[in-house]
Parts: C-alpha cells; sequence; structure tokens
C-alpha cells in the first residue's frame, strides 16, 4: 500500500512531465486541501523527493500570494548530465544522495539497470568499511572514475 507521500509525488511528477517547460507552480495550501493533509505534508515530499540530486529545482515563495515552483532540470545531452553530477558529488557524497544520483541517471537512461547496481554495489557503506568521511571521500572517488569513464564510452 503506498502512503501519502508516494501518491503526492506521483502527482507533482505526472504535472511536471505533462507541462511542456517541464515546471509547475502551485500553492501548498491547495495542494494540501486536494490530498486532504497538511501543509508540512507537503513540505516534506517536495524537500525529500524533488532534490537536485533527483533532477529538480525548487523555488518557493512565502506569504499570502505565496507558491512552489518545481522545475525539472533539463540537460544538453547526457554527458552535460554527467558533468552536473560530477560537481554535486565532490569532494564527498553520502550513500543516501548517492542513490538518488544513480536513479537519476537511470530515469535518464544514462545508466542501465545494471550499471546502476553495478555502481551501488561498490559505493555501498559495507562495500566502503571506512569510517565517515573517509567513507563520503572514497564514495565521490569512485564514482567520479565510473562516471567519468561512462561519459567517454
Amino acid at each position: 500500500m503506498r502512503n501519502i507521500s508516494d501518491v503526492i509525488e506521483e502527482y507533482l511528477k505526472h504535472i511536471i512531465q505533462d507541462n511542456p517547460h517541464q515546471v509547475i507552480e502551485i500553492k501548498r495550501s491547495d495542494l494540501a486541501e486536494k490530498f486532504q493533509c497538511v501543509p508540512s505534508q507537503i513540505n516534506y515530499v517536495i524537500k525529500t523527493r524533488f532534490t537536485v540530486e533527483k533532477g529538480y529545482i525548487v523555488e518557493s515563495k512565502r506569504g499570502g500570494g505565496g507558491y512552489i515552483r518545481i522545475r525539472r532540470i533539463q540537460h544538453l545531452d547526457e554527458a552535460d548530465l554527467i558533468d552536473e553530477v560530477l560537481l554535486l558529488i565532490q569532494p564527498q557524497v553520502s550513500q543516501s544522495r548517492a542513490l538518488d544520483i544513480v536513479e537519476r541517471l537511470l530515469e535518464n537512461k544514462v545508466i542501465t539497470t545494471r550499471e546502476s547496481e553495478l555502481i551501488l554495489s561498490v559505493i555501498d557503506r559495507n562495500t566502503l568499511a571506512f569510517p565517515l568521511p573517509f567513507r563520503d571521500e572514497i564514495r565521490s572517488r569512485v564514482m567520479t572514475a565510473m562516471l567519468s569513464k561512462l561519459k567517454y564510452k
């Protein structure tokens, strides 16, 4: 059974996908009313499901006429996306951020399912059994090496 956060995320992604500019503007209160939830639930979904690592830019304006604008980041080509990701993971990257990035690369068909599984297996905290912050630095270096190789395949 899916939870309300999953439903809200799917709804927003569907609207963004249907928009030719890959951008939407919503009012937190209107969305909360539509899904019969509190506005903080909307904040949670946007903060955790629409991150730069996942390929979104979120802008918000608070106040009476406030809105939230969610824009899907669009890239000219795969190399452009990989370049952006390389900037995001330097000089270190947590496992959760790395997972979001790998999912984004898979979603954008920059990597295959098999490649994503290989990347995830080598960057897992159990594989990189080092103390923090060294583990996040090593994860960054491993991902950088793998993505750089994929960029020039």
